[in-house]
């Protein structure tokens, strides 16, 4: 049915919806390179080019847990030339901060691309060789242990203090610009763990640069599934943070865009060559409808503002 529908939908949109794209599309990524966001982008940039015909040219506005970047993507033209690329701090930062746009009002879903873990990792100088290291140390010395995070009201703080929450633990939270600039951190030895999604972590972690303690979601990932969760290493069914990377438009984009990027999308994840370089960083793909991805957000934005509250989470 729902295919039907996007035929049927394709088929009315007026000439100039499908002569689109003429010029090369602008995907803003609102955090720096190198971290998980920026990774996912540029595996989808280059065969999502070849789809549609056009260069897809991508722009990291890095700042505020990716705040910065996602009012520069709610206020562009809706014109189908520029597009916001985010992970799911889009339904977290609305309840930490007072921000210039509104996730819902300020954007038409386009597509939730793929699912993917936070992961939790620690200098291989640490004497942290596991979760239950972690909840030990901390409790050892209470608000001594640091955790790096990619910034304020992001899934990997969320994941943090969470984790604090749960296991009754005191650790101090460090938030960077992005996921690069944590990883860079930990790597050198500056933080003793970081709480990253696992494309900005992963190949360190191969390389035995990093070593991987525990992923955030309920079920070991498919794509490294060595790696306990955090819920079986503590004992702890009840945590849990699942992230997921979507695109959105600015509002007001012709629904014919909408739905021709939706397709374009859900097209390129399912490349073979794709899907495994995807799976490689962590990711599940997905491929909603747009309507699906509202849901998600809805119902995302209720949820994490119970956790918020409960863990009594603040920016710092």
């Amino acid at each position: 049915m729902k295919k039907i529908l996007l035929l049927c939908l394709l088929a009315a949109m007026p000439a100039w919806a499908q002569d689109w794209p003429t010029k090369s599309v602008h995907f803003i990524v609102p955090y720096p390179p190198g971290g998980g966001t920026d990774i996912l982008a540029r595996i989808v940039q280059s065969r999502l080019s070849e789809v549609l015909g056009q260069q897809i040219v991508i722009e990291n506005r890095g700042g505020a847990g990716g705040a910065v970047g996602t009012e520069a993507a709610a206020k562009s033209a809706p014109d189908g030339y520029t597009f916001l690329f985010t992970l799911s701090s889009h339904t977290i930062n609305p309840l930490l901060y007072k921000l210039n746009f509104d996730v819902e009002r300020d954007f038409a879903s386009v597509t939730l691309i793929v699912s993917v873990p936070q992961l939790i990792a620690a200098y291989p100088g640490a004497p942290i060789k596991s979760m239950q290291d972690v909840v030990a140390m901390a409790k050892a010395q209470p608000g001594k242990l640091n955790f790096a995070s990619v910034g304020n009201g992001t899934p990997s703080h969320i994941a943090g203090e969470l984790l604090k929450l749960r296991a009754g633990i005191d650790m101090v939270h460090i938030p960077y610009k992005g996921g690069g600039p944590a990883i860079a951190d930990t790597l050198g030895g500056q933080v003793p763990i970081a709480i990253v999604s696992m494309p900005a972590a992963i190949s360190h972690v191969r390389a035995g640069k990093l070593r991987a303690l525990g992923v955030t979601t309920l079920k070991r990932n498919p794509g490294a599934p060595e790696i306990p969760t955090v819920a079986e290493a503590l004992n702890m069914p009840d945590y849990e943070v699942d992230s997921w990377y979507a695109l959105f438009a600015p509002a007001k984009t012709p629904p014919a865009i909408v739905a021709r990027m939706q397709q374009a999308i859900v097209r390129t994840i399912q490349l073979p060559d794709v899907k495994q370089k995807l799976l490689e960083q962590g990711g599940d793909t997905v491929g909603s409808t747009p309507e699906e991805l509202d849901r998600v957000v809805k119902t995302e934005l209720r949820k994490w503002a119970e956790v918020i509250r409960a863990a009594k989470i603040k920016v710092d």
